[in-house]
Formats: structure tokens, C-alpha cells, sequence
């Protein structure tokens, strides 16, 4: 019997580490949704910056 515990042991072990790394991710994936959408909207807000910039020094 103690031979099967031992033998199942590491197969707990790595359930327990996978099924709390998915909390994880899941966590990290919500925070991630809104950083990923404010960075593209600061990004395209610098970009059309910029563009407006060149387009209007070449008016002058």
C-alpha cells in the first residue's frame, strides 16, 4: 500500500501545482485584457499624433 502512495505522490503534487497555475493565469489574462486594450488606445493615440505632426509641418 505504501508503494502506491508513493507512486501516486508525484502525480498529486503536479495537479496541485497546474490547477493553481491556472487561477494564476486567469488572473493574469483579466489584468491583461485591460492593460492590452488601454495600451492599444494610447498607442494608436500616439500614432495619429505623430501623423497629424508630420502632415501639418509640411502644410507650413
Amino acid at each position: 500500500m505504501k508503494k502506491n502512495v508513493l507512486a501516486i505522490l508525484p502525480i498529486i503534487l503536479m495537479a496541485v501545482f497546474v490547477l493553481s497555475g491556472c487561477e494564476v493565469i486567469g488572473g493574469i489574462f483579466k489584468a491583461g485584457v485591460w492593460t492590452g486594450t488601454i495600451l492599444v488606445v494610447l498607442i494608436v493615440g500616439i500614432v495619429i499624433w505623430v501623423v497629424s505632426k508630420l502632415f501639418s509641418r509640411n502644410k507650413n
